[in-house]
């Protein structure tokens, strides 16, 4: 599978985790897509373990395809069937469960605001101390869009689904406040776009 956006973005997405994922370790993507993120980042990071995740079987089958056009298999873990909203998080007794650092793109609006939650709460059980959680999408700040463009693009998300939409960075914050997580660095981002790294205290 092909995504448009992954190719669009890739590289100033790259350039945040340089600034914030260890040199080395374990990584857990949520929702993952296509697997064409996944696949660059174990590219760009040798050192880290990629492991990839996503509920829905076809993107898991695509993920899967990738791994296996690029040569990852004896390096990338097979995509976990992980529904951020369902737990326990699906981690085989005696894997890796805890990590060095937790990555979501373009996850938060498109689901419910249930996910956001959840996603905070399984990050605290299953991130290190001192380790980020790195989210990237389109915010309102301050309650309000970041552009038109925006604000037209949380409409469209909200008529195709009443449960989606362009979320408010300081109820994001206020979610990973009480999951014990430190204020976030924000990072503006192209497109309209920001990224968000919360670390776990």
């Amino acid at each position: 599978m092909f995504f448009p956006a992954t190719s669009r973005n890739r590289e100033h997405i790259t350039k945040v985790l340089e600034a914030y994922l260890p040199k080395i370790g374990n990584v857990l993507e949520i929702a993952s897509g296509s697997g064409e993120h996944a696949i660059s980042f174990q590219r760009h990071f040798p050192k880290i373990i990629w492991q990839a995740s996503d509920p829905n079987s076809i993107h898991r089958k695509s993920i899967r395809a990738w791994i296996k056009h690029d040569g990852l298999e004896k390096v990338m873990p097979a995509p976990l069937n992980l529904k951020v909203e369902v737990a326990p998080w699906p981690f085989k007794e005696g894997g890796v469960s805890i990590f060095n650092a937790i990555v979501s793109i373009n996850l938060l609006h498109i689901s419910s605001w249930i996910c956001c939650e959840k996603l905070f709460h399984g990050a605290s059980k299953h991130l290190y101390r001192n380790s980020p959680i790195i989210i990237y999408g389109p915010f309102m700040l301050n309650g309000k869009h970041t552009s038109k463009s925006n604000a037209i693009f949380d409409q469209n998300l909200k008529n195709q689904n009443p449960k989606w939409g362009v979320r408010n960075l300081d109820d994001v914050c206020r979610v990973a406040r009480n999951e014990g997580f430190k204020d976030p660095v924000i990072i503006q981002m192209p497109a309209n776009n920001i990224s968000v790294i919360f670390q776990k205290l």
